[in-house]
């Protein structure tokens, strides 16, 4: 079905929307019973460069935007350090799309329903490098036994594109000494994309 969308006329950005309109719909999972919002993500569709969270917490499941917290505050100023934006040269999603109660960690049987959501958005917006937002995303998407603690800022090649696992914002906010170390993990990306998709940083 969503395959064909990606040929439409309004191109990639048409494909999100209409892959939106269908998980705004989806109660695959528990999660949807104590929703306020589904989250499904924000940012730049044609971008080649792809940042993935766990899951929302409560201000972006009132707002239905990812990273819109504290956590997202800051993960904004680190952005915009490096020269990068939501609003202009990125994507930001999560693993599921839905918050988990007290935001614990989402559960097995919530990410393999809300898979094929996030799998679709890869798709589509086909990026070339992945960023990982702490632990949980990066022992998916990197490797089961992932250290974000020792293994942060390193790049992994998976399925044919780069993945970075980094501390989550809200570790961040908890633990602020880790925000150095952070930081240098983002330097690391610009330059990994000044290198293979500089076309991120036209016209900033």
């Amino acid at each position: 079905m969503y395959d064909i969308l990606i040929f439409v006329s309004e191109g990639i950005s048409m494909g999100l929307e209409e892959l939106r309109a269908e998980c705004l719909k989806c109660e695959k999972c528990g999660l949807c019973a104590t929703r306020h919002n589904v989250v499904f993500g924000v940012g730049n569709p044609k971008t080649d460069v792809l940042f993935i969270g766990e899951g929302p917490g409560e201000n972006e499941d009132l707002k239905g935007e990812p990273f819109v917290g504290r956590g997202g505050q800051l993960l904004d100023k680190m952005l915009s350090v490096v020269d990068l934006s939501r609003d202009k040269n990125i994507y930001i999603a999560n693993m599921v799309k839905c918050r988990p109660p007290q935001n614990r960690d989402p559960e097995e049987e919530e990410v393999a329903a809300c898979r094929q959501w996030l799998q679709k958005q890869i798709e589509f917006i086909d990026p070339k490098i992945i960023v990982c937002l702490g632990r949980v995303a990066a022992i998916r998407f990197i490797d089961p036994n992932f250290k974000v603690t020792k293994e942060h800022g390193q790049f992994f090649e998976k399925d044919g594109r780069l993945v970075m696992g980094t501390m989550h914002p809200a570790a961040l906010l908890r633990n602020p000494h880790s925000k150095p170390a952070a930081m240098e993990d983002f330097f690391a990306l610009q330059e990994k994309i000044k290198e293979i998709c500089p076309g991120t940083y036209d016209n900033i």
